[in-house]
């Protein structure tokens, strides 16, 4: 069964990007452990940031409001972010609310780092 809590990962990869690896449920209890992982991304300008939500069970609103508040973030600094790994259930999701025209989104991290650094 998987891990219904959060853990949030921030790690540096080797191209460059920074990498944040998300595992369990990403929801209105969780948020704030999302949300203090955004805190700690450089704010240099150009930063590329990759979200690994290979490991994401679950996304509700409150999910998806830190998302977009992740992609503000990087883009208020120049950079770029991309998502990697949604199963298809939270891809449905991310499109039914139009995610889709706002992020980037890549089968897996090296896909999604090939794209930012390419």
């Amino acid at each position: 069964m998987p891990d219904r809590d959060l853990t949030v990962t921030l790690r540096s990869h080797p191209a460059g990007p920074c990498l944040l690896e998300v595992s369990g449920e990403l929801d209105h209890h969780t948020a704030d452990r999302m949300r203090q992982a955004l805190n700690e991304l450089p704010r240099d300008r150009g930063t590329a940031v990759v979200i690994d939500l290979s490991g994401l069970v679950y996304c509700d609103s409150s999910g998806i409001t830190v998302l977009i508040t992740a992609y503000h973030l990087t883009q208020a600094v120049g950079g770029s972010l991309a998502l990697a790994g949604l199963d298809e259930d939270i891809m449905r999701v991310f499109k039914i609310v139009g995610l889709d025209q706002i992020f980037d989104f890549y089968g897996g991290v090296e896909e999604a780092v090939a794209a930012l650094t390419g």
